[in-house]
């Protein structure tokens, strides 16, 4: 299992998409378990597996497609990866975040990112949308920064700044966007976990104690490596279950990706807006 690459690898990885696409993107997508349906609406699209990427991991999760779709989405080149890998696979978190590295070698200069997400703030029902504002990033809290190990000097700094992870212009275009489509958005605190257990009664106590307003179990480190190579981060959370705080009800995957087909339309059309707005 590799613990980190050479950028030479990521190139080598990012040449073999510019041989199989014309296209040179400038926006990426990740798209969450459920959530497959903007990949869809994607105009004459190259399609990359990413078994056929070298070094690329790939994903063992239902709702998880796993393969890289470049087209024009609202008359733009995008780029978009129609699932993604999981630190909780057994991957490292090198592995977990090669995509972003790859797509920072092609010159991307903007990520969206989104996910399904557990709903903590009780306010927040199933079929919620949720821009994120902020993380917390438990997973590098306790040793997992994938920024661990040699830096990348031409990418970016041994020490980069987390306080505005989550661009605050990109939120502004996405509420104008839902605002002017009547997409009812809620806005919060991601917390991301490592799964793939579902949290119990406690852990969701703590976790809205702590500030979460939803969690899960990936997009931090993705953003955490966005932001090191300097990309602009729009992060979308699909509330796929209310929390179960007093441990009366039980969660399942088939739940999470049920509630993507509630989710999927609303989040496809917030997605659309703002990449129209780019």
């Amino acid at each position: 299992m590799s613990t980190h690459f050479s950028i030479s690898q990521f190139d080598e990885a990012a040449n073999v998409v510019r041989a199989r696409t014309k296209r040179r993107p400038l926006i990426a997508m990740i798209l969450g378990s459920g959530l497959n349906g903007i990949a869809e609406a994607v105009q004459s699209p190259d399609i990359i597996p990413f078994a056929e990427l070298p070094y690329f991991p790939t994903s063992t999760v239902v709702g998880h497609v796993g393969r890289l779709v470049i087209g024009e989405l609202e008359q733009k080149a995008v780029m978009v990866m129609q699932g993604r890998v999981h630190f909780y696979e057994g991957y490292s978190m090198a592995q977990v975040t090669l995509p972003i590295r790859v797509m920072q070698r092609l010159g991307v200069q903007t990520l969206i990112v989104t996910n399904a997400a557990g709903g903590v703030n009780p306010e927040f029902q199933a079929g919620d949308v949720m821009l994120i504002t902020d993380h917390l990033n438990f997973l590098g809290m306790m040793g997992s920064n994938p920024l661990m190990g040699p830096n990348y000097d031409e990418i970016g700094p041994r020490f980069p700044d987390m306080s505005q992870a989550y661009d605050r212009q990109l939120l502004r275009v996405a509420r104008q966007v839902a605002e002017n489509g009547n997409i009812c958005v809620r806005e919060g605190v991601y917390a991301g976990l490592s799964g793939p257990s579902f949290e119990g009664v406690a852990d969701l106590r703590f976790l809205r104690l702590a500030g979460a307003d939803a969690v899960g179990m990936s997009t931090v480190h993705e953003v955490i490596v966005a932001r090191h190579g300097g990309m602009r981060v729009l992060g979308i959370s699909g509330i796929s279950n209310k929390a179960n705080l007093d441990g009366s009800t039980v969660t399942t995957h088939e739940e999470v990706i049920e509630a993507g087909k509630v989710i999927g339309p609303k989040v496809e059309r917030l997605i659309a807006g703002v990449v129209q707005q780019l």
